[in-house]
């Protein structure tokens, strides 16, 4: 049996197509729950991450209101902390990364004309673990004690006086662990055993390719972080001391492991967002993107260099000088292949036929706000002066730059850009503009005085700050507050895709003028089942299967 028959085989069960909620509301609830179709899990991980991102959002709320005003306003330092941990563990791991997993869940075998992922069942099951993890870990509010209070980094010693919450976070994370790293598998094993006949790996599109880097990454990172934090339950419930100096361990030991996982998670959270815009930009342009080739090697060298740089967060710990010597050049090289891509993207654009649709407005945006991250981060790997950064609001703008700006509006970006293939309908143009320019206006407001707090000198995590920062935080806040309200119109937008589509305009097989790829061989909506019959891919171009051939033009006779 094949591969491709194998992975057709493995959700024969949904054949059919899908239950409709006409066919009765239990039937249509249990298909959801039990479905192993690749675009059905796409679905519901891109809901999930909403979903997620709103309720990270509300807590974001919460901190910028009690950080309207020097004193304390609405909250108590203990519950403030308690935001600022959940905030950063909720859009980490339940708004950004589910985001990126179900744009690959939906594109990846579509792009690579693969019939489904290549383990359906497991698929499920990593996406079924994701609400029950999110559940336990905002359950943990309600425990006495409260919720993690110890930063989303979760420092020994400080994260040990964590009250009854402390074993849920250490399962939760495990089981987000789970989650990441059969999604991972999945991934990686469906582009390297299930590509259509011809696809070599450098004829993949490049989404595809930022996600099998990203798939290694995952796999190699995770159990870091496993390790870890199952180190710190033992300390805690065991007597074991491996982060505690009183019995012979090291605080440090704790910075060390969790930031050799921790960088390759940066990495793991902007990678997609590199391939999401390398498809867009050259769509937009309507030219084929200038070096694909130094595109693939930029991403992979990031990936490789992403494992030696880890201590550049902690030159404060007091490293030795050679060490701080080799981190800070290490992290330096990172801008070498990063600067390779923002060049292939700036050429991409360079005398195209551009059009500056509502996709296209956030990958430009990607470029130009990215790049400021980038910029910031280079600043915080000179070790000297990173002595005056650490642990100031410099260091979250800079974070947020690279998350926001960087992988959110590249989520949002590769939405708009797939939603009418997956709906059959175009999403409303004029809503998507006045998203966009609210998003940017406001994200800018948000973080970007928050650049001069930081290097002013206020902390971050605090709850209360000195008077001369008020000016750079009522900017912030009022900027934190707007760009929330702003996604009510993402909401709206796609709300009427999905459920609202009486009288929106159908979306063609080819949605948009300089698209290519497999993805737009296949009707739109794309068919609940695609590429049953793996497609041919020819030498100059990506076409549909053979028998979708016109034999006079040589294209697709449907697009």
């Amino acid at each position: 049996m094949s591969s491709h028959d194998h992975a057709a085989h493995g959700h024969d069960d949904h054949h059919h197509g899908p239950a409709q909620l006409k066919d009765g509301f239990v039937p249509w609830v249990m298909r959801w729950i039990k479905t192993t179709n690749h675009k059905d899990l796409g679905t519901l991980y891109l809901l999930f991450s909403f979903s997620m991102f709103m309720i990270g959002g509300l807590m974001s709320l919460v901190i910028r209101a009690e950080l309207w005003h020097p004193g304390l306003q609405f909250v108590d330092p203990e519950f403030f902390n308690q935001m600022t941990t959940m905030h950063a563990l909720i859009m980490i791991f339940g708004g950004v990364m589910p985001g990126f997993v179900g744009l690959a869940n939906w594109m990846v075998p579509m792009q690579i004309g693969a019939s489904d992922l290549a383990l359906p069942r497991v698929n499920n099951w990593g996406f079924w673990i994701l609400p029950f993890a999110f559940s336990m870990l905002l359950g943990t509010l309600f425990l006495p004690g409260g919720a993690p209070a110890g930063g989303w980094t979760m420092y020994p010693p400080l994260v040990l006086q964590t009250g009854d919450a402390f074993p849920f976070l250490i399962f939760v994370v495990h089981i987000l662990g789970i989650s990441s790293i059969t999604g991972a598998i999945n991934v990686a094993v469906t582009i390297l055993n299930m590509r259509a006949p011809g696809m070599t790996l450098m004829k993949m599109p490049l989404f595809s390719w930022t996600w099998l880097i990203t798939a290694y990454l995952l796999i190699a990172t995770m159990p870091v972080l496993a390790g870890a934090v199952t180190m710190l339950l033992t300390d805690k419930y065991f007597l074991t001391t491996f982060f505690s100096a009183g019995g012979g361990g090291d605080p440090v030991l704790f910075q060390h492991v969790f930031w050799f996982f921790g960088h390759p998670e940066v990495y793991i959270l902007i990678l997609p967002a590199f391939g999401v815009v390398s498809t867009i930009i050259p769509t937009f342009a309507r030219k084929s993107l200038f070096g694909y080739d130094s595109m693939v090697y930029a991403v992979a060298s990031i990936a490789f260099l992403s494992f030696i740089v880890w201590a550049h967060h902690m030159f404060t710990v007091g490293m030795p000088l050679a060490g701080e010597l080799f981190f800070m050049f290490s992290t330096m090289l990172i801008a070498v292949p990063t600067g390779v891509k923002v060049f292939n993207w700036i050429a991409t654009m360079w005398r195209g036929a551009m059009t500056f649709e509502t996709p296209m407005l956030f990958a430009v945006a990607f470029v130009f706000l990215f790049t400021i991250g980038g910029f910031s981060g280079l600043m915080l790997a000179i070790a000297p002066v990173d002595f005056q950064y650490h642990d100031t609001y410099f260091v979250v703008a800079h974070f947020h730059y690279v998350l926001v700006p960087g992988a959110v509006f590249a989520i949002i970006a590769g939405v708009y850009y797939w939603i009418p293939k997956w709906t059959g309908v175009m999403y409303n143009e004029t809503l998507g503009q006045w998203h966009f320019w609210l998003s940017a206006i406001f994200i800018n407001l948000t973080f970007f005085p928050q650049h001069f707090a930081g290097l002013a000198g206020m902390q971050r995590r605090v709850p209360d700050y000195a008077i001369q920062f008020t000016d750079f935080n009522i900017q912030s806040s009022i900027g934190a507050f707007g760009f929330f309200v702003s996604q009510f119109l993402l909401m709206y937008n796609f709300a009427r895709c999905i459920w609202f589509r009486k009288g929106m305009q159908p979306a063609p097989a080819r949605v948009w003028e300089g698209a290519h790829g497999l993805e737009w061989t296949v009707s739109s909506p794309a068919p609940y089942h695609t590429f049953e019959d793996p497609p041919r891919v020819g030498d100059n171009e990506v076409t549909a299967s053979h028998d979708d051939i016109d034999p006079l033009t040589h294209k697709p006779q449907h697009s």
